[in-house]
């Protein structure tokens, strides 16, 4: 994948936000403060049109400038979460102009320690984590059998896509949901759900299906 991807996934992404920001909206009123879409929605618009101004002629730097534009523009837990995770993603990555499976492998799983350092969360706790981190193990399991970045992007896709739905019956240890106790069983985590979205962009991308 080059600059040109990486720009791609970033639109892919906001496309899917904007299209889905909603849904979003109401898992999260159900044990959250009912601002997760309408926040990231606006956050990836930003950082679109941040992308547009920029001069940011690696991938490294498409996600560090994205991270930037997600800090300053989204409200809420989720800008710097999110953001944190584009800037330590696009740290990772360096100066190289085209990223192959491995990179994006490591990229991903930058991305996640991101995330798990400054929420002090884990796998489990009705997070962000329980879609980015089966995403992060079924990418490496895929490069390892030989996938190539079509391939294992989907594989991380699909995987999201799994923890999503597998965050409904869990209890909420940690963000605003768990202050509601046992009550947060039974709904979908918010930000489990909008990085699917994310890692399902990507995986359109990486097949060459992005519009």
């Amino acid at each position: 994948m080059d600059t040109g991807d990486f720009r791609a996934w970033v639109r892919e992404s906001s496309r899917l936000i904007t299209e889905q920001a909603g849904e979003l909206t109401e898992l999260d009123a159900a044990i959250g403060d009912g601002d997760h879409g309408i926040n990231l929605r606006r956050g990836f618009q930003a950082a679109v049109e941040m992308l547009d101004d920029a001069e940011a002629n690696t991938p490294g730097t498409v996600l560090t400038t994205v991270g930037r534009g997600l800090i300053s523009k989204t409200g809420g837990a989720s800008g710097p979460l999110y953001g944190t995770a584009f800037r330590q993603a696009g740290k990772s990555l360096g100066d190289v102009t085209d990223v192959d499976a491995a990179r994006l492998g490591g990229a991903l799983e930058a991305a996640f320690n991101g995330i798990q350092q400054l929420g002090a969360a884990r796998e489990g706790d009705k997070t962000i984590l329980d879609a980015l981190g089966p995403a992060v193990t079924a990418y490496q399991v895929a490069v390892e059998k030989g996938g190539d970045l079509a391939a294992a992007t989907r594989a991380a896709a699909e995987a999201a896509d799994r923890g999503r739905h597998e965050t409904g019956p869990m209890l909420a240890r940690k963000g605003r949901a768990s202050y509601l106790g046992e009550r947060s069983i039974g709904h979908e985590d918010p930000g489990a759900t909008s990085t699917a979205l994310i890692l399902n962009a990507l995986a359109t991308v990486a097949a060459g299906e992005a519009s």
